[in-house]
């Protein structure tokens, strides 16, 4: 798959529905969370980001992204791993488009990166996987304010194996003007209390990289995220917790909530 040709722009899916359409609202909105966010003093190599709407997961997802606040002219390519909500498949999924468009402007695909990992084996293209998921389209904008000139490396995670997951990582992860965003939400649509034991078993679960006990029960993006463990693992990292919450805790109520956790690998 050497090569890979990309055109076109892949436009915004849920501008409106998930974070503003205004460019104007949408950079107060990102400015907001960020400026309420705690810097904990952590280098973070990777993060796990929720990805629901602003509303409901925008303050723990800027927990996140406030530790890289102060490394704008660091990172310069950005690789956001997240899941397929809409499309089946196996592996893991390019698209064949040359930018991401979000109401703040166009980020540009890293070409080299897409073809050099568009040859490893559980590496696909598959446009489908991408034209309305939102699970990495949401972490664009907070990016964008975050950082002075980033290229993008996105891949729709579908069903594969941690092991596939950290070779695609491990493949980038020694160039330290790459970061890496993996996109889940935890535990859906249980109580809030029975949400807060799952979640904080799953949280556990994390801290101790224990690829095996995560599943989409879980977590929604659990392939991306057992392949971050299973890298930082192998590679003996250490992952904390920066922030979690659920649903019933900002804009839902609390009958049937979602979970959402911010962690850093460093």
């Amino acid at each position: 798959m050497a090569n890979l040709q990309l055109s076109a722009v892949r436009p915004p899916a849920v501008a409106g529905l998930f974070y503003p359409a205004d460019p104007v609202e949408l950079r107060a909105a990102v400015n907001a969370h960020l400026c309420e966010a705690e810097h904990l003093g952590i280098r973070p190599k990777a993060l796990i980001v929720p990805h629901a709407g602003y509303v409901y997961s925008g303050a723990v997802a800027a927990t996140a992204y406030r530790q890289i606040m102060d490394r704008t002219s660091d990172i310069h390519r950005v690789v956001v791993l997240g899941p397929s909500h809409r499309v089946p498949f196996t592996g893991l999924a390019f698209p064949t488009t040359a930018a991401f468009r979000t109401p703040l402007g166009d980020v540009a695909i890293d070409t080299d990166t897409v073809d050099r990992l568009a040859a490893l084996p559980p590496v696909q293209v598959l446009n489908a996987a991408h034209t309305r998921e939102h699970s990495l389209e949401v972490h664009l904008p907070f990016l964008q304010v975050i950082l002075d000139d980033f290229t993008l490396v996105p891949l729709v995670v579908g069903d594969v194996s941690s092991a596939d997951v950290a070779a695609v990582l491990n493949a980038v992860w020694d160039d330290e003007e790459t970061f890496v965003v993996v996109s889940s939400d935890l535990s859906h649509y249980h109580s809030y209390d029975s949400a807060r034991r799952i979640d904080a078993e799953t949280l556990g679960a994390i801290e101790r990289l224990d690829a095996g006990f995560i599943g989409p029960e879980r977590a929604c993006g659990c392939h991306p995220i057992n392949g971050l463990l299973h890298l930082a693992a192998e590679k003996e990292l250490g992952v904390r917790v920066l922030n979690s919450c659920n649903s019933g805790d900002t804009a839902g109520d609390r009958s049937t909530v979602v979970g959402y956790a911010a962690c850093a690998v460093f």
